[in-house]
């Protein structure tokens, strides 16, 4: 199994070193937007605990992100009127995962509204921190 690398760019963020649109944090999580959205609201659950991914990361660590991912999509589904919530995570590169620091896609969803492609382009930094700013407000 490959190693984790601390240098991966959630592990930045946990340690302050980039920014975010950070939306909510407890002692084991933390959920920021995605930058690179593939609908409007979407955002990651990360565990603060160093792992890969779900091969490699420990039960208490990935049980609290499925209770963050819980409480993100009831947020999610609120502040964008969504009718449902996807939820994604991948597991080594073959899957489809490229940051290698454990994270849950949480992703708010419409009747008939296909998902935006993933381009690999950042979207706009105040349309990020405007839908940040809605799913804030709903967790108050």
């Amino acid at each position: 199994m490959p190693t984790y690398h601390t240098d991966n760019i959630f592990a930045k963020i946990l340690r302050g070193e980039l920014p975010c649109h950070k939306l909510y944090e407890d002692d084991m999580t933390m959920a920021i937007m995605d930058i690179m959205p593939r609908c409007d609201g979407h955002c990651l659950v990360i565990p603060k605990a160093a792992s890969r991914n779900l091969l490699d990361i420990a039960a208490d660590d990935i049980a609290a992100v499925m209770v963050t991912a819980q409480k993100m999509s009831h947020a999610v589904m609120t502040a964008f009127d969504a009718l449902g919530v996807t939820i994604q995570q991948f597991n080594e590169r073959a899957s489809g995962q490229v940051v290698f620091h454990t994270h849950v896609h949480v992703l708010p969803r419409h009747d008939g509204v296909k998902l935006r492609p993933h381009t690999g382009e950042m979207a706009d930094n105040d349309v990020l921190a405007a839908n940040a700013e809605k799913i804030r407000a709903v967790l108050g």
